[in-house]
């Protein structure tokens, strides 16, 4: 009588997928900053204002938010075997975070 033994399980996902997320992280990041230094631009190529400087510091603030998110889930990716789902918390500030900049932005043009 033999006896069935099941294959072994992989101990990472053998396809790319965690792989293009981490690139999808990296790049939603990069875009992230790109919008981050235009809004610093736009509040000082005007007049400079007390309140563009306001809308400055907090596009800063936002993201660095949004980085300090991307950056742990980066960091997941890479070192988990299988990398869980995005917590509701991260998620939640990744939303605001982009939500926030635009806001910003709107703000600094008006």
């Amino acid at each position: 009588m033999t006896t069935h033994v099941p294959a072994p399980v992989p101990d990472r996902d053998p396809g790319l997928q965690p792989e293009r997320t981490r690139l999808a992280w990296r790049r939603t990041t990069l875009t992230c900053t790109v919008v981050a230094v235009l809004a610093g631009k736009q509040a000082v190529h005007e007049e400079f204002t007390v309140a563009g400087a306001i809308a400055m510091a907090l596009s800063a603030l936002v993201w660095l938010g949004f980085l300090a998110v991307a950056n742990r889930r980066i960091q997941v990716l890479g070192s988990a075997a299988r990398p869980g789902p995005l917590s509701v918390r991260g998620a939640m500030t990744a939303a605001v975070c982009t939500i926030a900049l635009a806001g910003f932005a709107v703000a600094m043009v008006v």
